[in-house]
């Protein structure tokens, strides 16, 4: 999930948050929901889905306005199964972040699991552009008009664009129902080679895999 450099923008969601909370004036130190975002956040790579999402709900709770930067709350929520509470985070995200092809794919997986891909599809939410490769061909694929190979073939040597494109082609065809092949790529993403590049969102694949295993 990106706006510009995807490290700087996952490490400043703290200080989103403490803005936030110092523009709604909520009477709250600011220091209490830090604690519950990082813990949220901890508690999530570590495979502890509920107790992460629990935290993320507090931190919308204590700071309502934080709320649209917490794209990493729609992906615990996913694992969760709380498939319309995901889907209505990551149409909140899209308020601040509309460019992200990401924050589409997630919104797709929540609509597909909740309903179908064919509804997940027509519901796809629109976006600018993403310069990332190979975050063109990932939506493509998403909406129906390339393949997964496409992706693949798209992202040449790259590690970030490599990582990309397991995990998206992954979470694609597990969505549209070919399980085998896309814990194959999931698996791929997850592999240590791409811990520096993937950075939270290969943390997502490590997640993944724990919870497809239990």
């Amino acid at each position: 999930m990106n706006k510009g450099s995807s490290d700087v923008f996952r490490t400043s969601l703290v200080a989103f948050a403490i803005v936030a909370l110092a523009v709604a004036g909520l009477a709250i130190a600011a220091q209490q929901p830090r604690d519950i975002l990082d813990r949220a956040v901890s508690d999530f790579v570590r495979g502890r889905i509920t107790e992460s999402t629990s935290g993320f709900d507090e931190v919308v709770k204590l700071a309502p306005a934080v709320a649209p930067q917490l794209w990493q709350r729609g992906i615990a929520l996913y694992y969760a199964g709380r498939y319309d509470d995901c889907r209505k985070q990551f149409e909140l995200h899209r308020t601040v972040n509309p460019d992200d092809v990401e924050n589409a794919a997630w919104h797709f997986l929540c609509v597909a699991r909740a309903e179908s891909p064919a509804k997940a599809r027509a519901a796809l939410l629109p976006v600018g552009p993403d310069a990332r490769v190979p975050m063109r061909q990932i939506y493509d694929m998403f909406r129906g008009a390339s393949k997964p190979e496409d992706v693949l073939a798209a992202a040449g040597t790259q590690p970030l664009a490599q990582f990309y494109a397991r995990l998206y082609v992954g979470l694609y065809l597990e969505a549209t129902g070919d399980a085998q092949r896309a814990i194959e790529h999931i698996t791929l993403a997850a592999a240590d080679r791409y811990a520096d590049a993937g950075g939270y969102m290969h943390a997502v694949a490590k997640v993944h895999l724990m919870a497809r295993r239990r």
